[in-house]
């Protein structure tokens, strides 16, 4: 059998110049990939944040004020990453053709080749992971057996690490490419629309992009964001993330025999639902916001929890670890720091619009406090501990 020659070969693999899309070129990949840096960059740290806000570190004291900045810093973060897919694709498709460079004859220069090249690749596939994992999680399909939340913020570091070095690398051919006009175009005989229509196109799909799903943040928006997973509609005019089936609570909160328990040290009180009823109650009007992107305002109604551990003797600013009757999930247990407890509207709430909590907004009761991520606002509680 007679091997192909090397010229056969050749004449099959793409160059560069085969090419020859007129929006090609510095000027397009400079001005898509500022734009996608920008755009990671902002979701990188809202995304941090919202990780400070799950575990806050000692030097970094997260209290209940504003009470809207989670609903806004995570609402961010899920929109720009909406916003960085059409990016990320037209940079891509921009750079494609430098995949068949060849290789540098010297040896040192393929090192260096093969090193670039390397960076590249993680960056690539780190931004990929990051986008294509964050949409899953933001309708809640979990193909995966890893927690989502840490190797997502792993993977974070790893995509931001990738991005300055490759901006490291490139900054001479970026500060070019932003130098050149979109508007010198190649030769007439090169093929596809020009750079400046490339541009406007994508202005275009990161911006509806941004329309048709931020409504489940921005409420004025909410009519025309057809693609929002939440469009603030569910019982007692709010979503619901996991209903009582799912997190297995059912029968343990539907138990008209239900206490909760309320411990500090040795001493414990317990409290019916009724006798919880008929303690001093509280009404504040607080947003919940998830890390899916989705928030809305409700009006909720419950005893605070400063006055509940009181009932135990526990000072003001004790830090209290809330336990949920949810039997399938994570979350189970939260914990509210001492800012939270000595904030007059951190409820353990029994109504919400004026009604009992359904059964899947955590009926009997469950914990309202401003400026938390969703899951942290525990559901179906059925004991409140005071660390001492």
């Amino acid at each position: 059998m007679r091997l192909p020659r090397v010229e056969d070969i050749e004449k099959r693999i793409p160059r560069p110049e085969d090419f020859s899309a007129r929006s090609r070129g510095p000027a397009t990949t400079a001005r898509v990939g500022t734009a996608l840096g920008i755009a990671f960059g902002i979701c990188f740290l809202t995304g941090l944040w919202s990780h400070f806000q799950y575990d806050s570190p000692s030097w970094l004291p997260i209290g209940p004020n504003p009470a809207w900045l989670y609903r806004v810093t995570q609402g961010t973060h899920v929109a720009t990453g909406i916003a960085s897919v059409p990016l990320l694709l037209v940079k891509l498709w921009s750079v494609y053709p430098r995949f068949f460079i060849r290789p540098p004859k010297a040896r040192r220069d393929q090192l260096v080749d093969v090193l670039e090249r390397a960076s590249i690749g993680v960056l690539v596939a780190a931004a990929i992971f990051q986008l294509t994992s964050g949409l899953l999680n933001v309708v809640q399909w979990y193909p995966w057996e890893f927690s989502f939340r840490r190797t997502h913020e792993a993977v974070a570091w790893v995509a931001i690490g990738a991005l300055l070095v490759h901006i490291a690398v490139k900054l001479p051919v970026i500060r070019e490419g932003l130098g050149a006009s979109v508007a010198d175009e190649p030769p007439v005989d090169a093929e596809g629309p020009s750079r400046r229509a490339v541009l406007r196109g994508l202005t275009v799909a990161s911006g509806l992009a941004l329309v048709l799903t931020v409504g489940q943040t921005v409420p004025v928006l909410r009519r025309i964001s057809v693609f929002g997973v939440r469009d603030g509609d569910g019982p007692q005019d709010l979503p619901v993330n996991r209903t009582a089936r799912a997190a297995g609570a059912t029968r343990a909160a539907s138990d008209p025999a239900f206490v909760l328990q309320l411990k500090a040290g040795a001493r414990t009180v317990s409290l019916t639902r009724d006798e919880l009823a008929k303690l001093p109650q509280r009404t504040h009007r607080l947003p919940i916001a998830c890390v899916e992107g989705w928030s809305r305002n409700a009006v909720w109604t419950g005893v605070a929890v400063q006055d509940l551990i009181a009932l135990v003797g526990a000072p003001s600013r004790s830090t209290v670890t809330v336990r949920s009757m949810q039997t399938r999930g994570a979350f189970r247990t939260s914990e509210l720091p001492g800012d939270f407890v000595d904030d007059p509207r951190t409820l353990l709430a029994l109504e919400l619009n004026g009604e009992p909590l359904s059964l899947d907004h955590g009926y009997p009761c469950r914990i309202i406090a401003p400026n938390r991520p969703g899951v942290l606002q525990t559901k179906w509680v059925r004991e409140l501990e005071v660390r001492t």
